[in-house]
This record gives structure tokens, sequence and C-alpha cells, in this order.
């Protein structure tokens, strides 16, 4: 690799596809109606295809029946957090949530300003692992059940969905969604934020069930409002139209690479090389996170001789240009994001690296 070449490994915002950003730069200046995308009025004619391209490959993507409804609402997760309780609220005042991860648990805190909490197993010391279903303490009146599919800090991601006997299901898929399949219809709402499989920060995609509409907490305001995002096509206040234009260039880059099918085997590709190599080190990497919850997309790891030999580690990979490797301040260690935009190929440079590092560094073995 040339000084110049990096290969970009943050967990978000994350890297975008070469060739979506060499489609912004070329459109930059004039988006087809001979002015900047950024200069569009998001009432105009030209950015209401735009904002319809993007809901309707969003839609087609993911296989979103007709039952569902799709808003593009600002917040980020945080904004979601929140936004999920003051849309459920009125199917009574208490939530089911699931703690996999920093995400779950920030969104737990966050829903207990507006409802009662219930925890469906005591919150562990370390999230290294999804307890079995058959100890989980649902509540069959909860408003809805809570979990997040894949936590990013942590590298735990759910292997199945859960069971909630007809209780509506709340998944926040920001890290994980457009990497595998899933049916849609198993749930009652979906968030995912942008900036990680989705293009830049700036809006979350909210797919959700219509029963759902209709009641929301005179306490929610007009733009967590789902029910009227949904009515107004998610033009109720002027959107991130930069944004959006971006998201819906990253949706048809996703189409035309083969669509989730073509995602979900490039992950797992990755994530088994990357793990393999991990496995095979005999202790010189781990991964704290059970085998049957590792996450496919982003994958914390330590090496066995302890901190210093992490520190020397993310040295020489930042000098070779491997860009944001270092493990979440409250983990440590290493992780390496690999969403959609990160080729396999990029990923066989770093696990190249990860060997050969080992080699060089036999006092670093345990």
């Amino acid at each position: 690799m040339s000084s110049k070449q990096v290969i970009n490994f943050g967990a978000g915002p994350a890297k975008i596809p070469k060739q979506v950003l060499e489609q912004v730069r070329d459109e930059l200046l004039d988006c087809g109606c001979g002015i900047s995308v950024l200069e569009l009025s998001h009432r105009s004619s030209e950015y209401m295809v735009i904002n319809n391209r993007a809901i309707d490959l969003y839609r087609e993507l993911l296989n979103i029946p007709e039952n569902y409804k799709i808003a593009l609402v600002q917040g980020g997760g945080t904004g979601a957090f929140a936004s999920v309780a003051l849309n459920l609220l009125h199917r009574g005042g208490k939530a089911d949530y699931i703690l996999t991860g920093v995400w779950s648990t920030k969104a737990a805190k966050e829903a207990s300003k507006y409802l009662n909490v219930n925890y469906v197993y005591p919150k562990p010391e370390k999230f290294t692992d999804i307890p079995d279903q058959s100890t989980w303490n649902l509540d069959p009146e909860a408003a809805y059940v809570y979990y997040c599919d894949n936590e990013t800090v942590n590298g735990v991601e759910f292997p199945f969905i859960p069971e909630t006997n007809g209780v509506p299901l709340v998944c926040d898929m920001s890290s994980n969604i457009m990497t595998r399949k899933f049916d849609v219809t198993k749930f009652g709402v979906v968030l995912a934020c942008a900036q990680k499989n989705l293009g830049p920060a700036g809006i979350t995609a909210i797919i959700v069930r219509e029963d759902l509409l209709g009641k929301p907490s005179p306490l929610c305001p007009q733009v967590f409002d789902y029910t009227l995002m949904v009515q107004e096509n998610s033009l109720l206040n002027t959107p991130p139209t930069f944004i959006v234009y971006i998201f819906s260039l990253v949706l048809q880059w996703v189409k035309n690479q083969g669509g989730i099918e073509a995602m979900e085997a490039n992950s797992k590709a990755k994530s088994e090389l990357l793990y393999n190599v991990i496995e095979e080190s005999q202790g010189f990497y781990s991964c704290p996170v059970a085998k049957n919850a590792r996450s496919r997309i982003t994958v914390p790891f330590r090496l066995g001789a302890g901190a210093e030999a992490d520190k020397q580690f993310l040295k020489e990979a930042q000098e070779l240009g491997f860009l944001q490797l270092k493990g979440h301040r409250l983990v440590g260690g290493v992780r390496a994001a690999m969403y959609n935009a990160l080729t396999l190929d990029e990923l066989k440079i770093l696990v190249d690296f990860m060997t050969k590092f080992q080699e060089r560094n036999p006092q670093y073995s345990t």
C-alpha cells in the first residue's frame, strides 16, 4: 500500500462506496437541473424525484410490504430511542428491553423518561453473549419489545429474530441493515441510522407497521411523529436533502451490486476470513464474544499479550493506512467495522497484515 492508499474501518460515520462518492463528485455542481443538489428546494419537483427514489428503493431492496410505511427522520439513533416510546405509548405505559450492549442500554435509558422499562433479564456485567430465550422475562402487556440487532461497540449480533408472542417487536438495525435478508413482517418498527450502510450521517430510516400509527403521545414533537412524517412523505419540515440524495445513490449501488443477497454473501465471506485468522492464531488474537453471538459486521478483538501489544499493532496498522481500527473507548483493543462498502480485497489486506504481525512479533505470543 502506498502512503496515499487507506482503508477505512471506522464504525461510523463509515466508509461510503467509492462509486457513489465519484458520482456525487461528478454531479455536485449540477444534479441535472442546472444547480447543485445542495441548492435544490425540498419542495421542487426535482427533489421530489430524489426523495421518492430513495423511499421506493428502500422498499424494493428490503421487500417491505405495503402495510408498512417508511419515514426518513432526523435526530439519529438517540432521537429514535425517544421517538419509539413516544409513538407507541398508546399501547401501554411499559416496554420490554433486551440489553446486549451499549446501544440497547442507551435506548432503554432514554425510553425510561416516558414509560416503565423492564429488562427481560438482569443487565450483565459484560456484553459478550445473548442469554437463551427460555430465561427471558417478557411482559405480555408490554407496549413493545426492543432490541439492537448488532451492537457496534460490543460486537454482539443476533443470529435470530426474538419471539414476542404478538407484542410488537422494535429493532435497531443501524449497523447491519442491508447486510442480510430478514422478514419485515416479524417487526412492528425497524430503525436504521444512515451512517453505517446507507450513506452519511443525517437521517434515520424508520419502517413502521401502519396499525401502530395514529396515536403518538401528546408529548411527541412533530419531527418525531411517525404518523405526520409518513403523511408528509418525510417532507414535514426541511429534510437534509443532500443526505437523502446520497442515501438514494447508495441504495442504487446496492441494487447494482446484486441486492441484499450479494451483500449478505460478501458479509459472510469477510467475517469468516477475519474470525478464522483470530481463531487460528493460538491466542495471539482473541475475540471476547461468544461464538454464537459474534457480529459479522463489527468485530472487536485484542492481542493476548495485553495493552502494549494492542498499542503496537494499532501503531503499525495506522502507518500502513488502516484507519479507525482502535476499539471503542468503553471496550479498548481493536475493532474492525466491515460494512457493505468495505470490499473483500480490502479485508484480505488487513488479515495479511495480522498474520505477518504475528510472525514478526513472537514476543507477544501467550
